[in-house]
C-alpha cells in the first residue's frame, strides 16, 4: 500500500510539472480509437460543452475532444469569437449568422480561431518545428481541408506523430507531411 501511495504522488507530481502542451499531447494520445466512425452529418448539439456521439466524429472532432480533456470548450470559445466577429470568419457556407451546432467543427472556422486567439507558426518542411501540442492543418489531394494534433510519440525516424481522424478512426500516425500543410497554430486559453 504504502509503495502505491508513492507510485500515485510521484504521477501526479509529473503530470502536475508538465507544461501545458505536453498535457495537450497526452490528452490526444488518451482519445485513440480506431473504432470511431467517421461521420460528417450535421447534428443537434447541445451548448456549451456539445459533442456528437462518443462513438462518432471527424478531424476536427480530434481537436474538439483534445482540448475538452483540458477543460477549454472550442464550441463555446469558436462561437463566442465568430458571434463577436463574424465577418472576420469564412464565408464559404453562405450562413448569415453564428450555429453552435457545427461552427467549431469546420476546419477554415478553427483555422481562423487559432490564428486570432492563438499563435500562427510559419509554415516550414522541417519536422523538428512541429512540436508535441501544436495544432496543423493540411489541404488533402482532394481539396478538402484537414487538422490534426502534434504529440509526444515518435516514428522510426524520431519525427513526432500525428492524431487525427481521416476516415479510420482516431488514430496516431506518421503523417506531417503526407499531405499539403496549410497551418500550424498553438493555442492556449
Amino acid at each position: 500500500m504504502k509503495y502505491f501511495i508513492l507510485f500515485i504522488t510521484l504521477s501526479l507530481s509529473s503530470f502536475m510539472q508538465k507544461d501545458f502542451y505536453e498535457k495537450l499531447s497526452d490528452a490526444t494520445l488518451s482519445i485513440v480509437d480506431n473504432t470511431i466512425e467517421y461521420n460528417s452529418r450535421y447534428a443537434q448539439l447541445s451548448y456549451p460543452n456539445g459533442d456528437v456521439p462518443k462513438g462518432q466524429g471527424v478531424c476536427t472532432d480530434v481537436v474538439i475532444r483534445a482540448y475538452r480533456k483540458l477543460g477549454i470548450d472550442l464550441q463555446k470559445e469558436v462561437h463566442e469569437d465568430m458571434a463577436a466577429n463574424f465577418r472576420k470568419y469564412p464565408k464559404i457556407w453562405g450562413l448569415k449568422s453564428t450555429d453552435t451546432n457545427i461552427d467549431h467543427r469546420r476546419v477554415p472556422n478553427l483555422q481562423t480561431f487559432f490564428t486570432r486567439k492563438g499563435t500562427s507558426i510559419p509554415v516550414t518542411k522541417t519536422a523538428t518545428d512541429y512540436k508535441p501540442g501544436d495544432i496543423v492543418t493540411w489541404k488533402l489531394a482532394s481539396g478538402v481541408p484537414h487538422i490534426g494534433l502534434v504529440v509526444n510519440k515518435k516514428d522510426v525516424n524520431g519525427r513526432n506523430k500525428i492524431v487525427h481522424n481521416i476516415g479510420h478512426g482516431q488514430v496516431l500516425e506518421d503523417v506531417l507531411f503526407e499531405y499539403e500543410v496549410t497551418g500550424h497554430y498553438r493555442y492556449k486559453k
